[in-house]
């Protein structure tokens, strides 16, 4: 982990809201959630699946279903405001300036296409490379991701590879023209504990070598513990803390944050310590939702916690909870 000193943040999201249209009812994905994030600094967001994790990160990249509206907010990254760039701004700026890998490498890469190809082909749309020049540069960057014989796997297909293989094919599109954000979405998912380890490994290095940006997206706090700087804790569409790794680890100020921890192997000695948390995530279509959505799961509340709006308090700059009786 490396702490960026930069005070200006290159990512800022600011009171974002999404909201996806079903045949079932409208889905409040994203409540007014913001968070900032500095060059060189390593920021995950974490929490339960259907937290809104990945929600965040497409609707940072211009990717998100058609079903989704930005209901409010802003999206600053270095002085754009991404929710009002056209389609070609942002087409410009996904791989040269932001870049994501996700979370099943198998998927994402494409079937028919030789792996060297597929890493050429972003090199020449986004990173001043001739078309003479990349092949060669493709080779060049299965080698930085470590891949053996890099020449000859440039020829390779995606289902001749082993799923970690893929996720360096992967870490290497996505790095190839020295992107300022990188979004990791869930990028250890499938693999086995060594593969995983050397994956993220290999993420923090490139990120520290080209003081990059990166997002990493799990619902691992574990993982985030090891390789970030700040972590900020998802629940049912809300940021309910942020906080530098040691402190929120140290002192928990979100009942869910709290919970969180207790359930993180890494944290319990024995596996009996375990503890789960009890309920699960509220139905996002309804339209009684509390102000803090975590209170009807949560042993400390009180009546006031359902009346809106949400309290977002700082504790230090570094810190913030939503939460009107933090721990």
């Amino acid at each position: 982990m490396s702490e960026s000193h930069n005070p200006v943040p290159l990512l800022s999201v600011e009171d974002l809201s999404v909201e996806f249209r079903t045949r079932s009812g409208t889905v409040r994905a994203l409540d007014g959630i913001g968070f900032e994030l500095r060059r060189g600094e390593t920021l995950a967001l974490v929490g339960e699946s259907g937290s809104g994790k990945s929600v965040t990160a497409y609707a940072i990249m211009g990717i998100l279903d058609a079903a989704a509206r930005i209901a409010a907010g802003h999206i600053r990254f270095g002085g754009l405001d991404l929710l009002q760039a056209s389609d070609k701004e942002m087409a410009e700026l996904r791989g040269r300036e932001l870049a994501i890998i996700f979370q099943n490498p198998r998927t994402a890469l494409n079937p028919i296409r030789a792996i060297g190809k597929q890493i050429a082909d972003i090199l020449v749309r986004h990173g001043n490379v001739t078309a003479a020049q990349a092949p060669q540069r493709a080779i060049d960057m299965l080698a930085k991701v470590r891949i053996p014989d890099p020449q000859r796997r440039t020829a390779a297909y995606p289902f001749e590879l082993s799923g970690g293989m893929c996720q360096r094919v992967m870490i290497a599109m996505a790095l190839a023209c020295e992107p300022a954000l990188l979004i990791a979405d869930e990028p250890t998912t499938g693999l086995d504990i060594t593969t995983q380890a050397v994956i993220m490994d290999l993420i923090a290095e490139l990120a520290a070598s080209q003081n990059m940006a990166t997002l990493l997206i799990t619902h691992d706090l574990g993982l985030a513990s090891e390789y970030c700087d700040r972590i900020a804790v998802m629940h049912a569409g809300h940021i309910v803390e942020v906080a530098p790794t040691s402190l929120l680890f140290a002192a928990p100020q979100h009942p869910y944050t709290a919970k969180l921890i207790a359930a993180t192997p890494g944290e319990a000695a024995v596996l009996d310590a375990l503890a789960s948390i009890p309920g699960s995530l509220p139905d996002l279509r309804r339209a009684d939702l509390p102000a803090c959505r975590y209170s009807e799961r949560c042993e400390r509340v009180e009546p006031d916690c359902l009346a809106p709006p949400l309290p977002r308090q700082a504790i230090t700059e570094s810190r913030q909870v939503a939460c009107r009786h933090p721990l």
